[in-house]
């Protein structure tokens, strides 16, 4: 699959996991249920462990997009049909980045549910990940590794001001995202990366 579909084919594959995860006894259906380390960490080595994660998915991407597979999916970004002619391994590719993208996912919402404590299914695959990944990459801009830094502090700070209008907030933030488009459709990082040369971590290599 590819493009769209191969973004309705993963939705849907989330979807069909939701509902397994809801019919499953051990799990106590769609209830869901504590998580219980043999030992329980503490505060300070749950907020080591995610610095650590982020930091951690923050150089592996720079070192991705800096190397030969990450040339290559810049390449496949630009043009995949002449990417593949190029010399290209397309399937490879986008399999090797997929699985360290679920590998770091997985990664990280260890940390998460094990802070949280609590874990259930209409939570874990809810569709409001996705719209969150989506939010924090426009805001702070596609294709640069600073955006999406960026892009999450001004979620987590709008989140916070929004704490109390769940009802709303994903209205509200969706209508900024529409703002930003239309405004810097590069988003923050990619505006001032075009308007000024601006970058910090440069995906390109000299």
């Amino acid at each position: 699959m590819k493009g769209v579909y191969f973004a309705i084919g993963t939705w849907i594959f989330a979807e069909a996991i939701l509902i397994w995860f809801s019919n499953w006894e051990y799990v106590k259906y769609g209830m869901g249920l504590f998580v219980k380390p043999a030992n329980p960490p503490s505060m300070n080595m749950i907020f080591y462990a995610a610095f650590i994660a982020g930091v951690g998915a923050v150089a592996l991407v720079y070192t991705l997009l800096r190397s030969r597979l990450g040339l290559g999916l810049m390449a496949m970004r630009d043009d995949e049909a002449v990417a593949e002619t190029m010399g290209v391994e397309v399937f490879r590719s986008k399999l090797t980045c997929f699985v360290l993208a679920a590998f770091t996912t997985g990664l990280i919402a260890g940390v998460l549910y094990v802070f949280q404590v609590f874990i259930q299914p209409y939570k874990a695959f809810a569709i409001d990940w996705t719209v969150i990944l989506v939010f924090i990459t426009i805001i702070g801009g596609i294709g640069t590794i600073e955006g999406p830094i960026v892009g999450t502090m001004i979620y987590v700070l709008l989140s916070q001001l929004l704490a109390e209008y769940m009802s709303v907030s994903l209205f509200i933030l969706g209508a900024i995202a529409i703002v930003v488009i239309l405004v810097a459709p590069k988003g923050i990082m990619g505006t001032l990366n075009e308007k000024l040369g601006f970058e910090i971590l440069s995906p390109r290599r000299q």
